[in-house]
């Protein structure tokens, strides 16, 4: 897929590049351009522009489009390569961002591309023990990093403060605003990370069963939780084998799960399917929810702390 955008991308280059050029002067707005590619960003970035005068945010990946499906637009590229501030993740799937601005319209342009800012922090995605294989999304050319920073509370704080730097550079007049907001916002996600881990402790299993995708990694090793799951969490597969779906009932019925989990947008089968296997039909299904295809009206907190509740029932 994503060689297939490259092509794309490659054939509008004259398009976009003389776009932006043109966009970049017809439009008299003075101040900061703040693009995300992805939405947990876009709400760090704004918590963090708070209350400020002369930011302008714009999100690229929004209305419910999965972060691993999404094909740029050429406005989209328009608005990557002259934003003054552009914050991305930098995994497999926004490789397009990437290539987009090697010839950015903005020559002072800061990028904040987050996992080249963690590269001591980032984890690959694993097979573990009954998941199903990869298939068609094997990687021949080497490891494949999770994308999912934003699942790690601790990553946010790292990452919101790599933000507020650049937003800092690029506004002067804004950054004793920026850094309070960021102290503030710091404190907040330090504080749920706190209740995280008093949760976990006290939990009676250590281990999350997921009958779905698994864009958690980050979660489990925060906490030291270990996990079951159907799929990477990368996997466009829906149809887990007969071996992965005895293996995820036999662990429920293992560990005495009274909860089990699936992420957004799930049809829910698999889960279904699992539960009937292991003769557990009293078992309930939570939604942890792993951010990766929400919106602009995202608040990364509230879901943080909904996701809490839901990672307790399934540890119960």
């Amino acid at each position: 897929m994503l060689k297939k955008i490259f092509a794309a991308l490659m054939g509008l280059t004259f398009i976009v590049t003389s776009a932006g050029c043109a966009g970049r002067t017809a439009n008299k707005y003075k101040g900061v351009r703040v693009v995300c590619a992805t939405a947990p960003l876009y709400d760090w970035a704004r918590q963090i522009t708070k209350d400020t005068v002369g930011t302008e945010q714009k999100l690229i990946i929004n209305n419910g489009t999965d972060l691993h499906s999404f094909q740029p637009s050429t406005s989209d590229i328009v608005a990557i390569k002259s934003a003054d501030v552009l914050i991305f993740v930098g995994g497999e799937s926004e490789e397009w961002i990437r290539d987009a601005i090697k010839d950015s319209t903005n020559k002072d342009q800061k990028v904040v591309c987050l996992m080249d800012i963690l590269k001591d922090s980032i984890v690959e995605e694993e097979v573990v023990e009954g998941m199903q294989g990869e298939g068609e999304h094997d990687h021949e050319e080497g490891p494949e990093y999770d994308e999912h920073i934003w699942m790690s509370l601790r990553l946010a704080s790292k990452s919101c403060k790599a933000i507020e730097e650049a937003l800092a550079s690029v506004s002067k007049d804004n950054a004793e605003k920026f850094k309070d907001n960021l102290d503030a916002y710091l404190a907040k996600l330090e504080s749920l990370d706190k209740q995280y881990e008093e949760g976990v402790k006290g939990a009676r299993l250590d281990t999350m069963v997921v009958a779905d995708r698994f864009p958690f990694r980050y979660l489990a090793e925060d906490y030291k939780l270990k996990y079951s799951a159907a799929f990477v969490g990368c996997s466009a597969e829906t149809e887990a084998s007969f071996e992965t779906v005895k293996f995820l009932a036999d662990k429920i019925k293992e560990l005495d799960c009274k909860t089990i989990l699936t992420i957004e947008n799930s049809d829910g089968k698999l889960a279904k399917t699992v539960l009937e296997t292991a003769g557990k039909t009293d078992v309930k299904t939570e939604v942890l929810d792993s951010m990766q295809a929400s919106g602009s009206e995202l608040d990364y907190l509230s879901v943080m702390t909904s996701n809490l509740a839901k990672l307790k029932a399934a540890l119960a």
